[in-house]
């Protein structure tokens, strides 16, 4: 039989909208059930998974929050032991950091890249899946630990020697050490979707000028976790190395050396604020975009300061050590390098005002939440330039003044955008409007709440008040102020209670969205509302910066994908050209298997150095399984 004897295979271009989207319906959707919540590699519903665990972990993580302005609200509380207040604050931090900021971040990318980019699914989808699944099991470890009066209690940096051999008895240390794994290998497993996804799937004619800001301050996080992480996995590695092998990294009478521990760490922990605060760039200038009524303001500064924050990212982490006695010549780099990365920061505020200035702000929800953050964001950028001076920081290191200033920063700068974005986002997401009356009221509470808990602990460090101190004496002078921060916290409490009754209330019966609601510009709001399981019934062609705007009737697209497979376009780095079409995997139980086996290997390895050996042969059966032909359409690929 010739070429020419062979049947036509289905493509796109045969069908009508209405068989075209029953076929890629068929070939693209997760079965219902059990077995199809396990296996689904679709990016939507494990971005939705992502964004559901990670504010579970925000609930929990507030929790213990209010838990400890409650035993510091009056002097000599005994509400909270010293041995539980420091599994509650090392708990706390661990959690918002490492269960809650980078993944929920990364969350919205999952979900919203592919989109903005016009593919039907994230780059190495499997992987995808196996990521939230090891990111579940690494949260799961710390919170089950903590529920048996055996959780980590070093702090959410865990200094050594005290998470040493010598002072960190039991496990409690160890259990953190492989949280940090768990969690660093998900946060690195999307990464390098996100990067993959951005340069070679995107839709044709979405030059690197033509991608939108969001996807840009994605790529740049990705970027930095890529290079980051690596840094705090060999920390932590090295750390159980030293706690369970006998190995002296980090002891100096054997020829190691602590301040290494801290070196490899804030390598890790400073760029980690903006692999936070990055995409809250993306995110506000999305919104300000679209509830300007016009295009932003500075699109090439913007991205140019996306960049070089992420480089000057690196440059920063020593302004953490000031105290432990460095060289002055790098005391003084250090600081000027702190006070440098305010300018890429000064031109996003710039180019923000400027958009709303030449625009017609409306005052939606998400707009309330990105003023907001405008507003804080400055004061802690402001805060921050004032701990990068050495006399400065010196005076107010572990006080409540670096609890003050790293909350604006991290909240501010981070929580304030992402609530704006869920509001944004959630028509998309959902299918449903958030309640517009409920999320200004969520908004005030929280605005007024926030500021009012965390502004007077600028004074209560500038008083002396020391951090992470489970009590103090009634002779000092911070009651008073300890116990209003602590009722403003309830404040601040009772706003995110109402934002997560608006959010279940609004997904059983909110209001229906259309397509594209709020009117916005780019792509993922030219499919239904919520996304079908192929994304897009056509493959959009992008001839525009914001094609919505430029092309509001119809978009033009690309045909010739086939139908019976999954299958997307490649395209070109630059341009955006097409050059191939790729098939993209089918669903598979084969990473929940590779997870469950991760997970049995690094909680073992916690009590036996031996289990990294034994452990590695069920990971291997699994990894074969997962790579092993399937003899399915995307096989012949």
């Amino acid at each position: 039989m010739t070429n020419d004897n062979k049947p036509a295979q289905p493509t796109d271009l045969m069908f009508g909208d209405d068989e075209l989207e029953r076929r890629l319906a068929q070939t693209w959707r997760t079965p219902a059930g059990v077995w199809g919540a396990l296996t689904t590699v679709d990016h939507k519903i494990i971005g939705r998974r992502y964004i559901v665990t990670a504010f579970v972990f925000l609930a929990l993580g507030g929790l213990l929050a209010l838990a400890m302005r409650l035993q510091l609200a009056q002097p000599e509380a005994r509400f909270i032991g010293p041995d539980r207040y420091n599994q509650i604050f090392t708990m706390h931090g661990s959690n918002m950091m490492f269960l809650f900021a980078v993944p929920v971040m990364e969350a919205m990318a999952v979900y919203l890249v592919p989109l903005m980019v016009g593919t039907r699914n994230i780059a190495f989808p499997r992987l995808n899946a196996f990521s939230y699944w090891i990111y579940l099991a690494g949260g799961l470890l710390l919170w089950i630990s903590f529920a048996l009066d055996t959780a980590p209690d070093v702090g959410w940096f865990a200094y050594v020697p005290l998470s040493g051999p010598q002072y960190g008895a039991g496990k409690r240390a160890d259990l953190w050490a492989q949280m940090i794994t768990f969690t660093e290998v998900a946060a690195l497993a999307v990464a390098v979707e996100i990067v993959v996804t951005v340069f070679k799937q995107r839709a044709p004619g979405m030059s690197l000028d033509r991608i939108p800001l969001f996807v840009w301050s994605m790529l740049v996080t990705a970027f930095l976790v890529i290079m980051a992480m690596p840094a705090i996995m060999l920390a932590s590695s090295t750390l159980i190395l030293d706690r369970l092998v006998g190995t002296h990294f980090y002891n100096p009478a054997e020829g190691g050396d602590a301040l290494l521990w801290q070196h490899l760490f804030w390598f890790f922990g400073h760029p980690e604020v903006y692999i936070i605060f990055l995409p809250a760039v993306g995110m506000v200038s999305t919104i300000i975009a679209t509830f300007s009524r016009r295009p932003v303001f500075g699109y090439l500064p913007l991205v140019m300061a996306l960049i070089a924050t992420g480089i000057l990212a690196f440059g920063l982490w020593v302004h953490h050590m000031f105290v432990v006695g460095l060289p002055k010549l790098g005391e003084s780099f250090f600081t000027a390098s702190s006070m440098a990365i305010a300018i890429p920061a000064g031109i996003q505020i710039f180019c923000w005002l400027a958009t709303l200035w030449g625009g017609q702000p409306v005052l939606k929800t998400p707009m309330l939440f990105v003023l907001g953050f405008i507003v804080t964001f400055v004061i802690g950028g402001l805060t921050g330039v004032m701990v990068a001076s050495v006399p400065f920081d010196t005076q107010v290191h572990d006080t409540y003044f670096v609890v003050a200033h790293f909350h604006y920063v991290l909240v501010g700068g981070a929580v304030f955008p992402l609530l704006g974005a869920i509001y944004y986002w959630f028509p998309k997401i959902s299918g449903r409007m958030m309640s517009e009356t409920l999320g200004r009221w969520a908004f005030a509470l929280i605005f007024a709440g926030f500021n009012l808990t965390f502004f007077p602990m600028h004074i209560l460090g500038l008083e002396g008040m020391p951090r992470r101190i489970y009590t103090y004496q009634p002779e000092m002078p911070w009651a008073g102020m300890n116990m209003f921060v602590s009722f403003s916290a309830l404040i601040l409490s009772l706003g995110f209670l109402v934002f997560f009754v608006d959010v279940i209330r609004s997904t059983r019966s909110g209001q229906i969205a259309g397509e594209n609601p709020w009117g916005a510009s780019t792509l993922e709001w030219a499919t239904s509302s919520p996304p079908p399981c192929f994304n897009f019934r056509r493959i959009p062609v992008v001839g525009a910066r914001d094609p919505l705007w430029s092309q509001p009737d119809e978009l033009t697209v690309a045909g010739g994908l086939r139908t019976d497979r999954r299958e997307l376009i490649v395209s070109s780095v630059v341009e955006a050209q097409p050059e191939a079409s790729e098939s993209s995997p089918r669903n598979s139980i084969w990473p929940l298997l590779a997870a469950l086996a991760t997970t049995v290997m690094l909680i073992w390895s916690i009590f036996s150095p031996w289990a990294v050996i034994w452990g590695s042969i069920p990971i291997g059966i699994t990894l074969t399984g997962w790579f092993w032909p399937k003899q399915t359409p995307e096989d012949e690929s």
